[in-house]
Parts: C-alpha cells; sequence; structure tokens
C-alpha cells in the first residue's frame, strides 16, 4: 500500500504552479482526501483565517500539510515590489507551520526557495552552505522569506518534536506555469513567446545557467522527502546539472519550430550568473532523481501550451490593494 493512501492531506497552493504537480502526484499514489486550499475561501496572510481554515472540517485534524501557497515572480516583478514579497511569503509560512502543529498534524511539508542560497556560495549549492550569507539582492526579500521556514523548523523540531521538511527545488518549470511575459520565470516567458512565432527578444546576454527542472519530478520529490523523513530537515530537489539560457533557446526552437529572429536584450539584467544544485542527500537519502531532461520537459511545456494557451495564466497585472499599507501588490504570482 503507498504512503499516500489513507491520508488527509491539506494543500496549499494546489491550483497554483506546482502545487497542481503536486495535486497529480498525489493521485497517482492513491491519496483521495487532499484538500485543496483557495485564495478565494482563505487569505493565510492572516493569523484569524489560518485558525478558521484549521477549523474547518474539510482542513481538520490532517496527517500531513503541503504548503505550497505564496507570491512568486521573476526578477522584475521581485524588484518592483519586494516589500510584498517579503510580507506574504514570511506570513503564510510562519502562520500555516505554527497551525499545522496547533492542529496535530504528524508532519508539515513545504518548498522553499532555491534562490535562497547565497550569492556567492560554492558551486554546486550544498544544503550545508544555506546559511553563509545573504542571497542574491534583487530576490533577498522573497528568497530570504523562505529560508526562514529551515529555522521555524529547526525550533518546533526542537520545543515540540514537530517534524517539518524544507524542499529546495531548482529553476521549476513545466505545465501550468504562469506565462504572463512581465511577471514569469524565464522559461515560461520564452515559452509563450516561441509558440506565438513571432520574432523574439530574450532578456540578457543568455550567458547565465540555471538548474532546471521539471515541476513534475519536484513533485515527486516533495513526496518521497514527506514518506522518508520523520525530523526537521532540508534537501535539495533538483536536476543537479546547469543549462545556460542559450541551450533553453536552442531546445524551443527545435520544439516549436520557430523560424523567426531572436534578438538579446542586454539592458535587461542576467540575475546570478551561474547556479547549480548538488543532489546528493535526496539521491543517497530519498533515492530521488529528476528524471526528465531539459529537451523533453520543455517540449511537454510547448505541448501543454498550445493545447491550453487560451485558458492558461497568460496576462495577470499587478493590481492594487493586496497587503494593507503596502500599496499595490505583485498578485499575480500568488499561488493559492
Amino acid at each position: 500500500m503507498s504512503f499516500w493512501q489513507n491520508k488527509k492531506v491539506v494543500l496549499t497552493g494546489g491550483g497554483g504552479f506546482l502545487g497542481s504537480h503536486v495535486r497529480d502526484a498525489l493521485q497517482s499514489a492513491g491519496c483521495h482526501d487532499v484538500f485543496v486550499v483557495r485564495s478565494r475561501e482563505f487569505d493565510l496572510t492572516k493569523e484569524t483565517e489560518v485558525n478558521r481554515l484549521f477549523s474547518d472540517k474539510r482542513a481538520s485534524s490532517p496527517d500531513i500539510v503541503i504548503h505550497l501557497a505564496g507570491l512568486v515572480g521573476g526578477i522584475g516583478a521581485n524588484k518592483a515590489k519586494p516589500a510584498d514579497f517579503f510580507y506574504r511569503n514570511l506570513m503564510m509560512g510562519t502562520l500555516m507551520h505554527h497551525y499545522s502543529w496547533l492542529a496535530g498534524a504528524r508532519k508539515f511539508v513545504a518548498a522553499g526557495a532555491g534562490c535562497g542560497y547565497p550569492e556567492h556560495a560554492p558551486i554546486p549549492l550544498k544544503e550545508t552552505s544555506f546559511w553563509d550569507g545573504m542571497p542574491q539582492e534583487e530576490s533577498a526579500p522573497y528568497s530570504l522569506a523562505k529560508r526562514l521556514l529551515q529555522i521555524q523548523a529547526r525550533a518546533y523540531w526542537k520545543q515540540h518534536g514537530f517534524p517539518a521538511i524544507i524542499g529546495i527545488p531548482g529553476n521549476i518549470y513545466g505545465p501550468y506555469d504562469n506565462f504572463d511575459l512581465e511577471n514569469a520565470h524565464v522559461v515560461p516567458a520564452l515559452v509563450r513567446k516561441f509558440v506565438q512565432g513571432n520574432d523574439v527578444v530574450v532578456w540578457g546576454s543568455g550567458k547565465p545557467t540555471r538548474d532546471f527542472v521539471y515541476a513534475g519530478d519536484v513533485a515527486h520529490g516533495l513526496l518521497r522527502a514527506g514518506e522518508v523523513y520523520d525530523r526537521a530537515e532540508v534537501v535539495n530537489l533538483s536536476s543537479g546539472k546547469d543549462h545556460s539560457i542559450r541551450e533553453v533557446v536552442d531546445a524551443l526552437i527545435e520544439a516549436t519550430g520557430f523560424q523567426g529572429s531572436i534578438t538579446w536584450d542586454a539592458t535587461r539584467p542576467d540575475g546570478q550568473l551561474r547556479r547549480l544544485f548538488d543532489v546528493s542527500k535526496a539521491q543517497t537519502e530519498l533515492g530521488f532523481l529528476a528524471t526528465t531532461s531539459l529537451r523533453d520537459g520543455l517540449a511537454k511545456t510547448v505541448n501543454w501550451y498550445r493545447e491550453n494557451r487560451d485558458h492558461a495564466r497568460n496576462l495577470e497585472p499587478l493590481p492594487d490593494t493586496v497587503v494593507p499599507g503596502f500599496g499595490a501588490a505583485a498578485a499575480s504570482g500568488l499561488t493559492q
């Protein structure tokens, strides 16, 4: 019998990008008692709302809580709304972790942020260097809010014996992503541009490399971590391979049959020049290995977007008033 059979799971962010893949993975694992928390029902930045969530019979007495809700976005969105990215992610993570423990959950599983690693940490990025310096400035408000999940996990394990597992993914991509050109990450933005078939402008020089990992692989890694670990733990869940933006562009030309022109806009920020994850811990302790190659994953993403572009997340402006006192918020990335 699967570990996940007969488990009651509360899943935040289950209507978002990674959450959709986790929801599919839970179903495949035989877990049918999953309450997907929706932002239209519960504002997870408010303690009264999180308390109300766990008082709801659909979420009361959960076996496992998987927390994936968050405000996410690319470099542009992070630079435009740093206070919103910090506040919302910090509040959601802190409250969901605390109230999961209060509700008697057996464990708490959450997705951290790969950009939370120190900007100048040795490559490949290893879990032991997670706190050895500041992350890249542009994403620091978001990534530090997510990084604090690990401190909370250690504290609640030490005081209460409550297991919390933080999975650190690389640059996730795949179906269900945010394809809005202003607020998306690099892969979905490029997928949309190449599928549209017009001349393509690519931000930056194309030289930076990232550890791109298919979302379906990360979802299985998170579930595997939830199965194996019974303590406070952090673990990298990525491919362990880095590819340049130019390699992504070449793969998308192949996947889409693109025949237009490509312009590299060097006025746009490159971000951190290299990011690669050490995945030996996940391989040794979880038996987890991401199996989807970049070319196969991009081809799957292109096919999904072609079939679903009319109702994919294509246009998500930055609306006014999400966080009192902070003005307009980048709610486009709110994955609840």
